[in-house]
């Protein structure tokens, strides 16, 4: 997975953009190599 700054999906390639927890995914049901995460808050201790 790469934790990137931003996050850019190309859904011609399948990708999809998912927020959850505060931080935005890209998930790729077809490509799984292409997971994404931008950094979000810090977690809670």
């Amino acid at each position: 997975m790469r934790v990137r700054a931003s996050v850019k999906a190309d859904s011609s390639k399948g990708d999809i953009l998912v927020r959850r927890k505060g931080r935005v995914y890209v998930i790729n049901k077809k490509d799984p190599t292409r997971k994404q995460r931008q950094k979000g808050p810090a977690r809670k201790k």
